[in-house]
C-alpha cells in the first residue's frame, strides 16, 4: 500500500481556484481475526493517516475514516477489554 493518499480536485473546479480534494480509499478492507467464518462484522482498512471501518454486510454503503489519533486511541481502549 502506498504511504501517500492522492488528492484530486474535481473537474468542474477551476484553474487556481480553491476547492475541496478528495483521495480515493484503499479497497484492501479486512475482517478481524476474532470474526467467524461467513460471519457479518466491521471490515477495516489501514490508511496513511489513520484507518477507516465498514458494514461487512454492507460495502458498497460507503466507510467512515478515522484519523491517525483517534484510531490508535480505540484500539488502545479494546485492547484493555480483551488483552
Amino acid at each position: 500500500m502506498s504511504n501517500d493518499l492522492v488528492f484530486r480536485k474535481s473537474s468542474y473546479s477551476g484553474q487556481g481556484q480553491n476547492c475541496v480534494e478528495v483521495a480515493h480509499i484503499p479497497t484492501d478492507f479486512q475482517k478481524s481475526s476474532y470474526s467467524g467464518h461467513d460471519q457479518n462484522c466491521v471490515e477495516v482498512a489501514e490508511l496513511p493517516c489513520g484507518a477507516a471501518i465498514r458494514d461487512s454486510k454492507h460495502p458498497t454503503h460507503g466507510h467512515i475514516p478515522f484519523p491517525s489519533a483517534e484510531w490508535d486511541a480505540f484500539i488502545a481502549t479494546a485492547r484493555t477489554f480483551h488483552p
